[in-house]
């Protein structure tokens, strides 16, 4: 199974952190992104992932391996949806395990930035006022 994956269906983190768990590890990291209800001073109802599945996983896979080589770490995954998403869905969860705290807070930091800016997965955003608007690359923040 690989570390980094899209999926259409809420994922089972249960299930994703015990991918990481090690018992070399005293450290673990997470950070999960949930869609919410406002972007740049507007109201969101509602969002939709896409992406170019073989390229995206490609590019994920090639995070979670600099994340490896960069810091110190055991085991490292990411999950991100696509798919139509409403508001307080979660969208993306970032898994690290490290023997110290520090690493693994460092490597989830890195995982997240790296897929905000390098994954090819766009997000459609649909306001409240009924127009949408598709972002991408993720901004800072988005």
């Amino acid at each position: 199974m690989a570390d980094f994956a899209l999926s259409e269906t809420p994922p089972d983190l249960d299930a994703w952190r015990a991918r990481v768990l090690d018992p070399r590890a005293g450290g673990y990291a997470s950070f999960e992104g949930w869609v919410r209800d406002h972007h740049a001073g507007r109201s969101v109802g509602g969002l939709d992932y896409e992406a170019y599945a073989a390229l995206a996983e490609r590019e994920g896979e090639r995070i979670l391996a600099e994340a490896k080589a960069r810091f110190d770490i055991i085991a490292a995954c990411c999950v991100h949806r696509v798919g139509t998403l409403a508001i307080g869905d979660l969208a993306v969860w970032v898994g690290v395990s490290a023997a110290h705290r520090g690493a693994a807070f460092d490597a989830c930091r890195y995982i997240i930035d790296e897929v905000k800016r390098r994954v090819p997965i766009w997000k459609r955003e649909h306001y409240r006022e009924g127009d949408a608007d598709w972002l991408h690359p993720m901004a800072e923040g988005a």
